[in-house]
């Protein structure tokens, strides 16, 4: 496993945003969404029979202090596709000094998410990941362009979105989505797609495991189709959440919970 990277301190100028740091993200993430692909864009396939099938699928999450909102741990877990067993993990404490503002989260959580790629880039580390799956969310987005889609454009990796919540965007919202879902109960499939107001196609909402209450949102994130992500998230679920996401949770956690009681034994 590789050693932790080393607690850094991201920030902007204060803890608060101002007008020009919002139009600076809003052409940031307008530059990024020209470069968006929402087809699939790889070389692998998911025959395990393939010579070039696929690997290694990464997964990325934050988890944040109970005492210290801006206190961070980000982990980046990557599993052999098969088998489902972790065979890389790294993660990095971070002091996030970029507030928390909705419809850009990209500029409070990426810039770490991407260090912990490129530590593996760096140093050639034969498990990089050829998916990435990313708490948070794709193209279903106020703006189209979520976590998901800015991690996988700046880092050129096909990545796939993963919501616990649902963003109310184009007609879309959680109490329509769950009488959908309801009407679906007893249908062959475990998921509904997400199509809004204007007739455009955001992600699905999926029960990945039967009879679970709460559902999963799936949306494109880069260089993959919908209908691609939603099989590859049903081979790597065992619970609600897929694997890589689970793992990387259950690490970040773990990690934030041992400092935090490193710090509580040294007063």
């Amino acid at each position: 496993m590789a050693k932790p990277s080393e607690t850094k301190e991201l920030h902007s100028q204060d803890s608060s945003t101002s007008s020009q740091d919002h139009h600076n993200w809003i052409t940031e993430q307008n530059t990024l969404k020209d470069k968006l692909i929402t087809e699939d864009c790889f070389t692998w396939k998911l025959s395990q029979e393939s010579e070039e099938r696929l690997r290694y699928v990464g997964g990325v999450d934050i988890s944040f202090s109970k005492n210290d909102s801006s206190m961070a741990c980000a982990t980046l877990v990557v599993l052999d596709f098969n088998t489902l067993q972790i065979v890389y993990q790294d993660f990095s404490f971070v002091t996030l000094r970029v507030p928390y503002v909705p419809g850009f989260l990209a500029f409070r959580e990426a810039p770490v998410l991407l260090d912990l790629l490129e530590k593996m880039k760096r140093t050639n580390n034969p498990f990089y990941p050829q998916l990435l799956m990313v708490d948070g969310n794709g193209i279903l987005h106020p703006q189209g362009f979520g976590l998901a889609s800015h991690i996988g454009v700046t880092a050129n990796l096909p990545t796939i979105g993963i919501g616990k919540n649902l963003h109310h965007v184009d007609g879309l919202d959680k109490s329509r989505v769950m009488k959908l879902l309801e009407a679906k109960e007893n249908s062959s499939k475990d998921f509904i797609t997400l199509v809004g107001s204007s007739g455009r196609t955001w992600g699905v909402a999926m029960r990945s495991k039967q009879r679970s209450l709460k559902p999963i949102f799936v949306s494109i994130g880069h260089r993959i189709s919908l209908q691609t992500a939603i099989t590859i998230i049903q081979m790597t679920c065992k619970y609600r959440i897929p694997e890589p996401i689970r793992q990387a949770d259950i690490s970040s956690r773990d990690y934030i919970r041992k400092i935090e009681m490193s710090a509580v034994g040294l007063n």
